[in-house]
């Protein structure tokens, strides 16, 4: 049985406290949102509703319909918990476009609430990630994910997303104003309802291995300007974001490709595993101009596997898809990871319109892109 399956839920809002404690019955209590759960609670799990503080209206950038917006929720564990299923509820379904929900573990609570205290307004803006540690490499705590007609994302094998006493959890927001053009969009005040067990329970916790690849796209032949050189560019990458930006950005070349940057729309790189496990979901990450991305467990050698292949990328549904059956990965065995990027989306995309041509480096940015597979595993 899959690890990680999407079943049925109702994905719409309203207002009211969910059932909580263990038990079977406690599903038909509504949540704050009003919405019944259609999956029963399972022998010790519990509702828990978390939603932001107060109504959020959106602004987003002069010129643009979109605003990535985040949220610091607290569920006020008292001990450890576990995890085992989440629905996002959208309350003002006509401009929240879709949803990404992050674990923020206790040596990040600090830098959370840093970003969320010095920005102005509730949640602070976000993209691609939550915003949070400038690693370079972005989150590693995806628990869950919502685009319009999303269900409910429920675990159905012995494991869960582990969740300190303290931890919080960073809910990502998508707004869109292209449905509301000439009137105000109105207010939002989404929520997330989780099922969580005590701590005590008998699951093993999902853990997470980020396998990036470089990203070296070049600016199109229709295309001219300053960024399209690749040194100007990563030059302005690091007058945004720091030293650490171009560390990465050249660091995955001397990793992946063994020397110097490959200009080209596709780039691959190999990670051996370093150790066994149990794998149950993998997700591909890049950012607007991401056309394909596939990872792969051992190819060219027999027994090889796909473990993720979306040949059409949407960014808006980016959440972790599970694998048909767990795999088993032992240890050395060899990840790939192969993403495709398209520089001529820049000119179509919205969002991307009135930013300058550039030679695009892995980046944080709107206008950087990212080539990342994330395995969602336990330990055999």
């Amino acid at each position: 049985m899959a690890a990680l399956t999407l079943l049925v839920a109702a994905a719409s809002c309203g207002s009211s406290d969910g059932g909580k404690g263990g038990g079977k019955d406690a599903a038909a209590a509504p949540d704050h949102h009003g919405v019944e759960a259609k999956i029963p609670l399972r022998d010790g799990e519990r509702f828990q509703f978390l939603s932001m503080e107060r109504p959020y209206t959106p602004t987003p950038p002069t010129g643009s319909t979109d605003e990535y917006r985040c949220f610091l929720l607290d569920p006020h564990f008292t001990g450890n918990s576990w995890i085992v299923g989440s629905e996002f509820l959208p309350e003002n379904a006509d401009i929240v476009h879709h949803a990404i929900l992050f674990r923020v573990q206790a040596r990040d609570i600090e830098a959370a609430q840093k970003v969320d205290d010095e920005s102005p307004g509730d949640g602070w803006t976000c993209f691609g990630d939550e915003g949070i540690r400038r690693d370079g490499l972005g989150s590693t705590g995806w628990i869950g994910s919502w685009a319009p007609g999303g269900t409910e994302r429920l675990i159905d094998a012995k494991v869960g997303f582990e969740m300190a006493a303290g931890s919080r959890i960073v809910m990502q927001v998508h707004y869109n104003l292209l449905a509301t053009e000439g009137k105000a969009p109105g207010p939002d005040r989404s929520g997330v309802r989780l099922r969580v067990m005590s701590g005590s329970a008998d699951l093993s916790p999902l853990q997470t291995t980020l396998l990036p690849a470089p990203v070296e796209l070049p600016c199109p032949p229709t295309e001219t300007g300053d960024l399209c050189d690749r040194d100007r560019s990563v030059a302005d990458l690091t007058a945004r974001f720091g030293d650490q930006a171009s560390r990465t950005a050249n660091g995955l070349n001397l990793l992946c490709n063994r020397g110097p940057a490959k200009p080209g729309n596709t780039q691959q790189c190999d990670h051996k595993a370093r150790q066994d496990a149990v794998i149950h979901g993998v997700a591909g990450h890049m950012h607007l101009l991401g056309r394909s991305i596939k990872v792969e467990l051992n190819p060219g050698a027999a027994g090889a596997q796909t473990l993720l292949d979306v040949p059409v990328y949407n960014f808006d549904e980016q959440g972790a898809r599970p694998t048909p059956q767990p795999v088993t990965a032992r240890t050395g065995d060899t990840y790939r990871v192969t993403c495709s990027h398209d520089a001529t989306l820049r000119a179509q995309l919205p969002q991307l319109k009135p930013l300058k041509p550039r030679y695009v480096v892995w980046g944080e940015g709107t206008s950087d892109e990212m080539c990342l597979g994330i395995v969602i595993w336990s330990k055999p």
